[in-house]
């Protein structure tokens, strides 16, 4: 027997017990073994097919459900399954929000070893549907054939897709009829211009040969109102560009900002790339709070607004200013929660690294006549430093927001050489907020801890902390 047959092993009647990291459901093996599932709900009894071994887990899949769990709750999506995305789409919400709340408890109290107040409850979002902003879908030639499809004798006609990447696999796109993530009219442009494209033979991408015209197209919706289109073709073919760009205007005239990008390198991210404004504004604008945040095609953006305005209440809540305080908002983005929580604040200072943000981030502060933020750009493990508070003041209270990968170890002591009375920390990553949060643990206390759910359907979750000196 090879080692790879021996590897696979089949297990009857087990019980999925819980939900972990990444969205896997977790079940036990009769020796002892950790199971990591990825198609099965907590409460389900399978009989699971294993393909990973390794000292203290398995991985593998149910074969067989003998039992529904009584969390699950039907899929909506015809995508599901097939699709990365909404992979928590068949459990119930209420459930996928206990699951959320659990592994944030849990990140901080085993990772982090800190001792936790009385844990306010998650907040869950209103919309559990067509709630992002922002979408982005991808042109292929050759589009993810299912199984049945493969098994079929039949013509299976038209190859071509407009959607998403199949998890894992860098050149596959699934098609995709219906998307429940964002509003209308974000299907009905993207049906259309998949259509139009079929029609008109525009080329769709073909990534492995790096041949055709479409790449990937872009929607941004936004709370004012506005829409945001932006087309990706891999060459410069005039005709034929406008030809799309031209009926995608006129078809969808509430669309206010209609750009493009003509990229031949072999990555398709637009960040080094010319945006060109083909129709209306080059931007839309967000709204929150009284605020506006002018949006381009390139800015980052939370992607559930309706959210983001509970998440940045919290976080200022949290900070419990009183008109006075000298804020540092670390990792600032375009400023978004340095604006909302300026005005309980005396000053605010925003650092953060990528330039263009701090551009938009001083041009929205302008937009919304904001007087006492200001903004500056650097890494932060060398910008953030000695010579930075003496001439800018020392924080009443520290807000960070880092990406996925938490703070760098000399951000973090430096922030504990500073000492401020409160830090806010905002994480989309507990785990690594965890290991954060451990490193201040001598000084610092967590005094309240409250998780948001951005991204229902999904296993990602969002958590603010308040570290109060001890």
């Amino acid at each position: 027997m090879s080692r790879r047959k021996a590897r696979k092993q089949v297990f009857e009647n087990v019980e999925v017990v819980d939900a972990g990291a990444k969205g896997k459901t977790i079940a036990k093996a009769p020796d002892g073994r950790v199971i990591f599932l990825s198609n099965a709900v907590p409460g389900d009894i399978i009989d699971v097919q294993t393909f990973k071994k390794r000292k203290s887990y398995y991985e593998g899949h149910a074969t067989t459900f003998h039992k529904l769990s009584d969390k699950r709750t039907s899929p909506k999506c015809e995508h599901f399954g097939t699709c990365g995305g909404c992979k928590w789409q068949d459990m119930a919400y209420e459930h996928q929000l206990f699951y959320k709340q659990k592994e944030v408890i849990n990140n901080l109290t085993r990772i982090g070893h800190v001792e936790l107040p009385e844990v306010t409850p998650i907040l869950g979002s209103a919309h559990q549907y067509f709630y992002r902003n922002k979408m982005e879908f991808s042109f292929s030639d050759s589009r993810w054939l299912t199984l049945e499809e493969i098994q079929s004798n039949e013509d299976l006609g038209d190859k071509n897709a407009l959607g998403f990447h199949i998890p894992g696999m860098w050149d596959k796109i699934l098609d995709v009829k219906k998307c429940y993530l964002q509003a209308d009219p974000s299907n009905a442009i993207r049906n259309a211009v998949k259509q139009f494209a079929l029609e008109n033979n525009l080329e769709f991408f073909n990534t492995r040969n790096q041949t055709g015209l479409l790449r990937t197209m872009m929607i941004r919706t936004s709370s004012t109102g506005d829409i945001m289109v932006l087309i990706q073709f891999f060459k410069d073919d005039k005709a034929k560009r406008e030809l799309l760009l031209n009926y995608v205007a006129a078809t969808f005239p509430q669309i206010t900002s209609l750009q493009y990008v003509i990229n031949g390198k072999a990555n398709d991210t637009i960040y080094d790339q010319e945006v060109i404004c083909y129709h209306g504004a080059d931007h839309i604008f967000e709204a929150m709070e009284g605020l506006k945040f002018k949006i381009n095609a390139k800015s980052f953006y939370q992607t559930n607004s309706d959210q983001a305005y509970e998440l940045y209440k919290i976080t200022r809540d949290f900070a419990g200013l009183t008109g006075n305080e000298l804020v540092y908002d670390l990792y600032t983005g375009t400023g978004t929660i340095a604006q909302f929580v300026s005005k309980k604040a005396g000053k605010v200072i925003g650092v953060e690294s990528v330039p263009d943000a701090i551009v938009a981030a001083k041009e929205n502060a302008q937009l919304n006549n904001i007087n006492n933020v200001e903004f500056y750009v650097g890494d932060m493990k060398q910008v953030f430093n000695e010579v930075f508070i003496e001439t800018h003041g020392h924080p009443d209270i520290i807000i960070t927001d880092p990406p996925r990968d938490g703070m760098h170890k000399d951000v973090v002591q430096q922030i504990l050489n500073i000492a401020p009375k409160k830090i806010v920390y905002v994480s989309c990553n507990s785990a690594t907020q965890a290991r954060d949060l451990e490193l201040m643990d001598e000084m610092y206390k967590v005094t309240k801890t409250q998780a948001v759910d951005m991204f229902p359907q999904t296993f990602h979750v969002e958590n603010v902390v308040l570290l109060e000196k001890r």
